[in-house]
């Protein structure tokens, strides 16, 4: 097994997502610092803080020179930060001494860093806000198409009453409404520059400091915070809860499929199963099993990160390192978990016959929570539940169906009218519908 599951050539295909990872890169992270850099330096240049001809050949150099993320690994494992290396790099590739000096003037590899992390965090979210409203999109349509799809609701594993799965599938769907909407509130907190120099005070640049922060931040395309947050990581912490929350959402998904196409009644089908090694009849719930354990690593890795919040002092490179080891993997196991949900919502058929025989298993327990309001009418109700009580057991101990044991009791109450056409779902078409219908009007 190796390390690093994501990353690996034989175990990608489950845990990985490229478009996501690409963005965590070694590569990506030195091109989007050399970014940062030279913005910085064009900003710095308008500003008259470095020479003009400094700051267009810095600019310019920044978005050409090549520098290999390897040959920086040294100098980071003595430094703790890769921006040290990366300066001394570019200004051995420039060959410009006269223009290099002007590097990096007044900031610190905090800002080149979390700066870059912005600049790379903003294709990420538009990534996920795209797979998120696909997912939405297909979740509505299977709830639409059946919401009014009876089927056996489940608590504590037993079955209840009887539901939808459309509504089901829509209990899936609203808290993912609700991640969905909350995207905005995550580019406002993490789409902002870092500029605030060696103690955040941004000092080197004296007066004209802030003007070039908001320089920056518009070069960039970036919000300028008006402010220093070295040490505040409450934009990282929340994106870290924001994504925890999202993944436990798409594992209750999983863990739900896990349970209904166990072998027996299946009550859906996911096309495509896996198979096993010795057992030609298998088709292995792969995507289902795969969504509960990324969730359960996002939900450990979320708790990990929440220690960046303590940052001491006005840098704290144990806290800074806790993002480094966390971030990434979190991001590309939220990636993969998207891809895998709208994978899956594509594959889903549910059963109707199965889940009719789930419900009519001769015994007419599911019926119980409605016939005891049906009773109500006529008795109290505590006298009319432990009446039920009693029928159901009867019932279990194989006497007869619920329901002709009730119609035995009380032959005077019509209990096939009243659970006729539907009305044993009670709400559960209308809050499919519901749902189907919060997707298709843009999810405002």
């Amino acid at each position: 097994m190796p390390a690093a599951p994501a990353d690996s050539a034989l175990y990608r295909g489950l845990f990985h997502d490229e478009d996501t990872a690409r963005l965590f890169t070694d590569t990506a992270e030195v091109r989007a610092m050399l970014l940062v850099e030279g913005a910085l330096a064009k900003v710095q240049g308008a500003l008259g803080i470095i020479p003009a001809e400094s700051a267009a050949f810095l600019h310019r150099a920044c978005m050409e020179v090549q520098i290999d993320p390897a040959s920086l690994a040294s100098e980071t494992g003595v430094n703790g930060v890769p921006v040290p290396a990366l300066v001394a790099a570019f200004r051995k590739a420039c060959n410009a001494p006269d223009h290099a000096q002007f590097l990096h003037w007044g900031a610190t590899s905090q800002d080149i860093m979390d700066s870059a992390l912005a600049l790379r965090l903003k294709p990420v979210l538009d990534l996920w806000e795209a797979r998120l409203t696909a997912l939405l999109h297909g979740l509505a349509a299977l709830a639409q198409t059946h919401a009014a799809l009876p089927m056996a609701a489940r608590t504590y594993g037993q079955i209840a009453t009887p539901t939808s799965f459309g509504a089901v599938v829509a209990a899936w769907g609203w808290p993912l409404l609700a991640y969905r909407d909350q995207i905005a509130a995550q580019r406002e907190a993490l789409l902002r520059v870092s500029l605030s120099g060696a103690a955040g005070t941004l000092s080197a640049m004296g007066e004209q400091g802030p003007a070039v922060r908001a320089g920056l931040a518009a070069a960039l395309g970036l919000r300028d915070p008006g402010h220093s947050w070295h040490t505040d990581r409450s934009g990282i912490t929340g994106f870290a809860a924001w994504q925890a929350g999202l993944m436990g959402c798409l594992g209750k998904i999983g863990e739900d499929l896990i349970l209904l196409v166990q072998s027996g009644l299946a009550e859906v089908h996911i096309d495509g199963g896996g198979a096993s090694s010795t057992m030609p009849q298998k088709q292995n719930p792969v995507g289902p099993s795969t969504l509960v354990a990324l969730a359960r690593h996002s939900i450990g890795l979320g708790a990990t990160l929440q220690g960046a919040a303590l940052h001491r002092q006005q840098r704290d490179g144990a806290a800074w390192f806790t993002e480094w080891l966390t971030l990434p993997q979190l991001c590309i196991n939220t990636g993969r978990g998207l891809a895998t949900a709208v994978d899956i919502t594509a594959r889903l058929t549910p059963d109707a016959v199965a889940m009719a025989a789930v419900m009519d298993d001769d015994s007419g327990l599911i019926q119980a929570e409605a016939l005891t309001f049906m009773l109500a009418k006529t008795l109290p109700r505590p006298q009319a539940q432990a009446a039920i009580k009693d029928l159901c057991q009867q019932a279990r101990a194989g006497s007869a169906p619920l329901v002709q044991l009730f119609a035995q009791a009380y032959p005077n109450i019509d209990w096939a009218t009243a659970l006729a056409g539907g009305a044993a779902l009670g709400q559960a078409p209308t809050e499919a519908r519901a749902f189907a219908a919060r997707v298709a009007s843009g999810m405002a």
